[in-house]
């Protein structure tokens, strides 16, 4: 194995006494992330002003960064930029699929596709007169049909960990003359992930889950290449116009993913994405797929042997999940609680569910036993159900 896990498990923060399985949610900082941004704003922004824009390439850096997340998700130098929102990036993505099929109003999804992602095509298809299809995850390619115009998918269900097929996916979706978008918020950074082994037409993601670039990062967006110079996205910004500071009244697109751009990009928090990316540069996405399965595996067959009351919520085939775990509990939310209390950061999810991530970058298997360990603890002796445990936070 080529990957040293040891290494790479020292290039973050990780808190005494915390076993971090949220990551899945969001990464722990690196820590190169605090001089890198520290840097950046005592050499760049104190002293450049606005002329850092040019001088220390903060206008480049969408492009530059997005080379460095191609090679994660199994795409080109030059395909994917950064910027925005993970939902503007869905918008923009869902919006130029749907004009390069502009006789089909039928967009599809799944019901374990992430609301957000949801919320947005509700909202395109009522301003465009398209119909947005919801199916169950496993129902999906018996409803892909020729009155398809795009098939919107995020691959790792948030919930259950449930991984679609890419692949077979995107050549039934083609085969019925549909085009796919693909979202990686809990993809990339977490299993090996091959846009264009796939042909698939665009893809999305988040970089604050596994890929560690802190709260609020960046999105990304990728473009087929053999569509790069069709896309028209709905949402035109600035920052997208073939020559933005020749501040044309009519819009112009730039050529390829440059027209994917759209508002002024966040260089702060990108800076902290691009220290974040630094770990990735000795990481075989093949071995980072393994060990995922390796602690996975190991996590399921701790849970089912020493913690009562719990039902496995993810796909037992390790092939068809993604890198986190969800078992069922009916007081999920108190139990999630009593972990947390006691060092063991997951996360709950509505109604029922114990959410685990484990990122091989950071976790390993002490991390897997001393979880198992403390759940079995919890949920033997009920220590679970106090009243502070069932308050719910904002932020669940």
């Amino acid at each position: 194995m080529s990957t040293d896990f040891t290494t790479t498990r020292r290039a973050f923060y990780l808190p005494d006494g915390v076993t971090y399985l949220d990551g899945n949610s969001l990464g722990p900082m690196p820590l190169a992330a605090r001089q890198r941004v520290a840097d950046m704003m005592a050499d760049e922004w104190s002293q450049m002003l606005i002329t850092g824009w040019n001088k220390a390439g903060w206008y480049v850096q969408p492009r530059l960064v997005g080379d460095r997340i191609a090679r994660l998700i199994g795409a080109g130098a030059g395909q994917v930029v950064m910027g925005d929102t993970l939902s503007i990036k869905v918008f923009q993505a869902v919006s130029a699929a749907r004009v390069l099929r502009p006789d089909r109003r039928v967009i599809l999804s799944d019901s374990g596709n992430f609301p957000s992602d949801l919320y947005v095509a509700q909202g395109l298809a009522k301003a465009v007169g398209a119909e947005l299809r919801v199916v169950a995850p496993e129902d999906v390619e018996a409803a892909i049909n020729d009155d398809l115009a795009v098939l919107m998918i995020t691959e790792v269900d948030y919930r259950t960990g449930r991984r679609h097929d890419m692949k077979a996916l995107t050549a039934t979706a083609h085969q019925h003359g549909a085009l796919t978008v693909w979202d990686l918020a809990h993809s990339a950074g977490a299993v090996d992930v091959d846009l264009l082994g796939a042909d698939a037409d665009f893809a999305v993601g988040c970089t604050y889950k596994y890929l560690n670039g802190g709260p609020g990062a960046p999105a990304f967006i990728w473009t087929n290449p053999r569509l790069a110079e069709q896309a028209e996205p709905i949402l035109q910004g600035w920052m997208g116009h073939a020559a933005p500071f020749a501040f044309d009244m009519e819009y112009r697109p730039a050529p390829g993913i440059e027209r994917m751009r759209v508002g002024t990009p966040p260089v702060i928090a990108m800076t902290a994405l691009d220290a974040a990316l630094d770990v990735w540069d000795g990481v075989d996405m093949a071995e980072l797929r393994a060990r995922s399965i390796e602690l996975t595996e190991a996590f399921i067959a701790g849970v089912e042997a020493n913690c009562p009351d719990v039902t496995l919520n993810s796909p037992r085939d390790p092939s068809l999940r993604g890198s986190q775990v969800s078992f069922r509990h009916p007081h999920a939310y108190a139990v999630m609680q009593a972990l947390i209390a006691q060092g063991v950061v997951g996360d709950f999810r509505a109604p029922d569910v114990l959410r685990f991530g484990f990122a091989p970058l950071y976790n390993d298997p002490s991390d897997v036993a001393r979880a198992v360990d403390i759940l079995g603890k919890i949920l033997r002796s009920g220590s679970w159900d106090r009243p502070d445990f069932h308050q719910k936070a904002a932020v669940t």
